[in-house]
């Protein structure tokens, strides 16, 4: 037989309702972040489609898509967000608008170069002029945080791909804010060099689950030997 004390009673059951509403809640995380994995995977090995196909598309299904867009460098506003390599060595991105027929612009992320070729005289062949056809992958942007450094705006050098900011900057009118990088088709002289897409998309909500579950069943037994320990839990007398 069992008969609950009040006091405890009362701090257990908003303790135990929370702990299963946060298992619970890593759970539909988990079949969320699956749905997301498998749309991810499959707009990966997707063809390439037109901008104005990608355009149509929700912003949810248009990402990790491959585009292919036509227009001309304008190399004078090149910009770049500083990152590293695979190797954890410091790199720029060089982030260049493409200037469509129609006047409006893509920012493109043609890929990195070391430090040291930041400066576009520095790799004069990879300054590509004239119409060109660029396939990428549409992505947003991660956005900067509160612990982002401002941009060295005299230098052109961003720490976070802030597009609509870069376009206010140059006077530019964006299709969408959004950055198409560049497939790994080598450049003239080697650089930029593209292919650069990070997918990272850590899994870990079912172990999350499995946390709060396995804490809810630690209360529940305290609170129960709680209990038997005062008499309140077993055989009737």
């Amino acid at each position: 037989m069992f008969r609950p004390l009040l006091k405890p009673t009362l701090w257990f059951l908003p303790m135990f309702a929370v702990l299963i509403g946060l298992g619970t809640w890593q759970i539909e995380r988990l079949h969320w972040k699956v749905a997301l994995i498998a749309r991810m995977n499959a707009n990966l090995s997707a063809s390439p489609i037109a901008l104005d196909a990608i355009l149509a598309l929700p912003n949810d299904q248009a990402q990790y898509r491959h585009v292919a867009v036509t227009g001309h460098f304008d190399n004078a506003r090149e910009a770049y967000a500083f990152g590293t390599d695979e190797d954890g060595k410091p790199v720029f991105h060089v982030l260049t608008p493409l200037i469509l027929a129609d006047g409006r612009a893509l920012i493109v992320d043609r890929g990195i170069v070391p430090q040291e070729k930041r400066d576009p005289k520095t790799r004069p062949a990879g300054q590509l002029e004239g119409q060109q056809r660029i396939t990428g992958i549409w992505r947003t942007p991660d956005p900067a945080n509160l612990f982002t450094p401002k941009p060295e705006l005299g230098k052109r050098i961003w720490f976070a791909r802030d597009v609509s900011a870069m376009a206010r900057l140059d006077h530019l009118h964006l299709v969408a804010p959004v950055v198409v990088e560049a497939d790994a088709t080598p450049n003239p002289g080697g650089l930029p060099r593209g292919g650069q897409t990070v997918i990272s998309l850590p899994n870990n909500h079912l172990q999350y689950a499995i946390t709060w579950y396995l804490m809810a069943l630690g209360l529940l037994a305290v609170y129960l030997v709680y209990h038997r320990q005062r008499g309140r839990l077993g055989k009737a007398p």
